[in-house]
């Protein structure tokens, strides 16, 4: 196909050529322009050939273009993403009576639909980037941004974009479209009328399921003749990440005729994008499951008798860990929510069980302190998910390094073969096997490995290829015993998990893998030695100081930047659905009240003393917070080796004393849990939660901005840490700004840099969340004389002292906390007393007293309590502020519902009827049962329909809930059995629904997250 721009009004056009025509393809065009109403939106249109005049049309490129791959936008601007290099890397499975070939891509091109200011620049110029050297121009080139003060002038919007997708890291399958994301048995199991169905896939590793999604939209809205047609074009490209490779080889023959068996060995890995990126940017799990470097891999056998498939999968430690700061050779990990990871934890695992059975973990991490921690942690938690699944969830430590130093490489496949557990369930598992005649299986694998070391690279995939040549050998012991000496078969093997642990590294950690001599050779040689001593040093330097440009570059192409827009195809009537389903958020929500404890404190470099904190933390009978924000200055002295390096261990003394309060409190009637704690040298702030409300707190992260010495040191600066309960966003920041009476504009530049400058994961900033709380040292003083100060502090007249307060008047000018609110100061001023009396300070300097420590707030907060705390072990006292707030909670099922009767609704309209009345007046139904499916005959089962795939039939929870309706199998009042002195199911599950909402099982699995974060509308 070809790709044709004209003007007036700016159009691109993707026109079948005669070589698609040759292949059988339809003659059609596919049309795409911006909406004239709205930029944001595309008109696109799926044409005869003939239909489309191309008299004024300019071709963009000689290349022939493989496919589209979507549309995106990106600053302001709409681009379409076309293929227009590409080459076959073979066929995965030739005795299948149709070719599943699969493609490498080369270069991908963005041309602009909005604008023509792009036209002539490098991510639209014809230059093919050879795929091997793509690696090297990255870097080369990131090097070059990195060293230079300004970015280029001219570059293109996408080309980071273009470097990514032209890696060669990404396949898609060709003609005629089967389903390269999926494994051979979930394909085999799906009705053969589906089986080119480019609309069902699976979307854990469809890399451009963001920029596609409207066109995939589009498609489903053709009639369905059309959209076979637009599937015979093959217009629209779906590509995974990962590897490819196919080799085919002839086998000793059985002794009947003689001749050759040919049999084609393949191996796919497909790269989840759930929780995608770099190295050090992207470890452990997020709050619905998804682990980092998370891939799916499938060794594929195939001959003219058999095609067997085996699965592992491998992925980072499915806790919340990260690495911040320079990272060299020696790792630097923090756990970072220690007592709150075990919902995510079991999320992730029972993702796995439910995609692939039982689940046997493989942790080769090793016994130095970083990784032991690790270890330690992810087998308590593993323990504790095994009270849910018991044998079906099973694990072994095996510390990989330790092993090789001891008895080499080699020792590593003996002791793994001997390891009970992992021979067990190899036989256990089996691999899938099916007749390569007639595509039906015969056998299917029933658990899965899970692999990990720190990174998911070097270790596991060593170990990983041992696991795949065990499974082959499994299935030669049955079939062809004589081929388990094949030296081709093996040879082959070796070199695709070389390729396969490359190709893994590169896209993660910027290099080829380490051991891969080890791997392809089965020996440890000098120059292998060598090679991964250079490849350590390149990833030193590629993951701290180019990583970061490409993790923004991977977050916009998935769709995860906070202020990204996703394209959409200018559709009326669907436009006007998702106006009246955002008008109508309340009849598909629900709201529940929550309570926040904030407080500041500086401590003034001092350790806890024997005073106790329940005066500050459960002041006036609070009784039991949702969560506490409590922030901390001058944990640690401010002195140089505290800023260049400061003691994490202060942090840590503090949050035992406060957990230790918190335990030991009067009228316990909850546990509470250490969610998240952040630390810029003496500012910290620890974030604490209900341990019942951990399964419906997510997407916790922190994120820290120094504001000394202009932004290089952290003596002074802010930290936050963000959140989302249930539906609704949190954010809570501590900040030590600038000190000094009069060093007014300083502590305002302060507020500033903190709010420009502080960042979180995706492109989230402290704008982006619906509620905020500043709880801060903010240095701000009284513009009184000394005297007058403290004479009408005694006399508790504040309403003077707030009336000279530099803060009140920095936000009334707008020059500083414009738009946040604070509570009414009752309290006198909390800076600066003498150490353990009640008495402002008397020291050579007598300071004016101040309110310096403040509470300030934005969002939707009622403020019941602002007060200080009579605590004199630091020179401050400690604020405090106790807020009630709502958060939303929204019911998925329900607002699907109300979709599905908007739309219909929308296209049953007669002309002339008002719409916006008729959809106004509609009332979303009691669906208890109305959703249910009919009841099976012997002709017909709901079970076997497509639209139940598997039998599962989604149905809301919260229906069941509202359900008045008795059942018929409950024995009356009266009845003999009613009297008996156990309680039935039903009975404890109606007290646990009648319990205080939220409520979290104790030990089931958390309810996994939505499968899409698309609604349709």
């Amino acid at each position: 196909m070809y790709l044709y721009l004209s003007h007036n009004p700016r159009t691109l056009y993707l026109v079948t050529g005669s070589h698609d025509e040759r292949k059988g393809r339809p003659q059609r065009a596919l049309v795409f322009r911006a909406a004239e109403a709205n930029s944001a939106q595309v008109i696109v249109e799926f044409l005869p050939k003939d239909e489309v005049n191309l008299t004024s049309a300019v071709r963009l490129t000689s290349r022939i273009i493989k496919g589209c791959l979507g549309l995106i936008s990106v600053e302001n601007d709409t681009f379409l993403a076309v293929v227009s290099s590409a080459t076959e890397v073979g066929n995965t499975r030739p005795s299948d009576s149709q070719f599943e070939s699969v493609a490498k891509i080369h270069e991908v091109l963005f041309y602009c639909l909005t604008s023509h200011s792009w036209d002539d620049f490098s991510a639209s110029q014809d230059t093919l980037l050879n795929p091997e050297n793509t690696d090297a121009l990255m870097a080369r080139e990131q090097q070059h941004y990195s060293q230079s003060t300004t970015p280029p002038v001219f570059e293109h919007p996408c080309m980071p974009l273009t470097k990514i997708l032209s890696s060669g890291s990404f396949y898609y399958a060709l003609d005629p479209a089967w389903d390269l994301s999926s494994r051979l048995p979930v394909r085999l199991a799906r009705d053969r009328s589906n089986a080119h169905d480019i609309g069902i896939f699976d979307e854990r590793f469809v890399w451009n399921e963001y920029i596609v999604r409207s066109l995939l939209n589009f498609r489903e809205r053709l009639d369905p003749p059309e959209r076979e047609e637009l599937d015979k074009c093959q217009f629209i490209i779906l590509a995974i990440q990962g590897y490819v490779g196919v080799f085919t080889m002839a086998l000793p023959a059985p002794p009947v005729n003689g001749a050759p068996v040919i049999a084609t060995l393949s191996l796919i890995s497909r790269l989840g994008w759930r929780r995608a990126g770099t190295r050090f940017n992207t470890r452990g799990v997020d709050d619905d499951g998804n682990t980092a470097n998370f891939v799916e891999t499938e060794t594929i056998l195939t001959t003219d008798q058999h095609c067997v498939s085996y699965t592992q999968v491998r992925g980072s430690v499915p806790l919340f860990w990260e690495q911040q700061g320079l990272q060299t050779f020696g790792q630097r990990i923090q756990i970072t929510r220690p007592h709150a990871s075990q919902p995510a934890f079991e999320r992730h695992f029972a993702h796995l069980m439910e995609e692939y059975g039982a689940t046997h973990a493989i942790n080769l991490l090793g016994s130095k302190e970083n990784e032991a921690i690790l270890t330690s942690t992810y087998a308590k938690h593993l323990q504790i998910a095994r009270s849910i699944w018991g044998d079906e969830l099973s694990i072994t430590h095996y510390d990989f390094h330790n092993a090789v130093r001891i008895g080499g490489h080699d020792s590593v496949m003996r002791d793994l073969c001997r390891l009970e557990g992992v021979n067990n369930n190899m036989e256990r598992y089996g691999f899938t096997m099916c007749d390569a005649s007639i595509d039906s299986l015969i056998t299917e694998q029933k658990g899965v490995f899970r692999t990990n070391c720190l990174d998911c690279l070097d270790r596991t995939n060593f170990v990983q290829d041992i696991f795949s040549r065990k499974a082959l050998e499994q299935y030669l012991t049955f079939v062809h015993r004589e081929w388990l000496q094949a030296g081709a078969l093996w040879t082959h093997h070796r070199e695709l998990w070389a390729e396969n642990g490359d190709a893994l590294s590169r896209i993660y950690a910027g290099t080829g893998a380490l051991n891969t001599s080890v791997t392809r050779t089965g020996k440890r040689t000098l120059a292998g030695v060598l090679s991964d001593a250079t490849k350590s040093v390149s990833r030193a330097y590629i993951n701290n100081f180019q990583d970061k440009g490409k993790q923004i570059a991977i977050d916009m192409f998935l769709g995860n930047m906070n202020n990204q827009r996703q394209v959409d195809i200018f559709d009326a009537i669907h436009d006007s659905v998702g106006k009246a389903l955002q008008q109508r958020l309340s009849e598909y929500s629900t709201t529940q009240p929550c309570s926040i404890f904030a407080g500041t404190w500086n401590v003034n470099g001092r350790l806890p003393s024997s005073e106790s904190l329940l005066p500050w933390l459960f002041p006036r009978d609070i009784c039991r917070p949702d969560i506490f924000v409590l922030g901390f200055q001058e944990i640690v002295q401010l002195t140089a080796q505290q800023i260049m390096q400061p003691d994490p261990e202060r942090k840590r003394v503090w949050e035992q004393k406060v957990m230790e309060t918190l335990e030991r409190r009067p009228q316990r009637t909850c546990d509470y849990v250490l969610l998240r704690s952040e630390q810029l040298v003496g500012t910290a702030i620890l974030v604490i939660v209900r341990s019942d409300l951990t399964a419906v707190i997510r997407n916790v992260e922190g994120a820290a901005r120094k504001t000394g010495l202009r932004g290089m040191s952290g003596n002074k600066g802010g930290v936050g840490v963000r959140l989302d309960y249930y539906d609704t966003s949190f954010c809570f920041l501590t900040a030590h700004l600038a000190a000094g009476h009069s060093n007014i504009e300083e502590r305002n530049a302060d507020f500033h840099t903190i709010v420009k400058g502080l960042h979180f994961q995706k492109g989230k900033t402290l704008s982006s969340h619906e509620n905020i709380i500043w709880l801060a040292d903010t240095n701000y003083r009284i513009d009184l004389d000394n005297e007058s100060v403290r004479a009408r502090s005694e006399a508790d007249d504040f309403d003077s002292l707030v009336a000279a307060d530099q803060l009140r008047q920095a936000i009334d000018s707008g020059d500083a906390f414009f738009g946040y609110e604070e509570g009414p100061m009752l309290f006198r001023p909390t800076y600066k007393y003498d150490l353990g009396t009640d008495n402002y300070d008397t020291g050579e300097k007598m300071r004016i007293p101040a309110w310096t420590d403040r509470i300030l707030f934005k969002g939707r907060f009622d403020l019941a309590v602002y007060s200080r705390a009579e605590l004199k072990s630091s020179d401050h006292r400690p604020v405090f502020a106790l807020f009630r707030s709502e958060v939303r909670i929204i019911d998925v099922v329900k607002r699907a519902a109300l979709s599905r009767l908007l739309l219909e609704n929308t296209l049953s309209a007669t002309p002339g009827e008002k719409l916006d009345e008729k959809l106004a007046s509609l009332v979303l139904p009691d669906e208890s049962y109305s959703e249910l499916p009919p009841p099976s005959t012997d002709d017909d089962a709901w079970w076997n329909r497509p639209e139940h795939p598997k039998g599962i039939f989604s149905i809301s929870i919260a229906h069941l809930m509202e359900s008045n309706t008795a059942n018929p199998f409950d024995s009356s009042e009266e009845s003999a059995f009613s009297s008996s002195p156990s309680s039935s199911d039903e009975e404890l599950y109606s007290h646990a629904m009648g319990l205080q909402s939220p409520i979290t099982p104790v030990r089931k699995p958390p309810p996994p997250p939505p499968r899409s974060r698309y609604t349709d509308v």
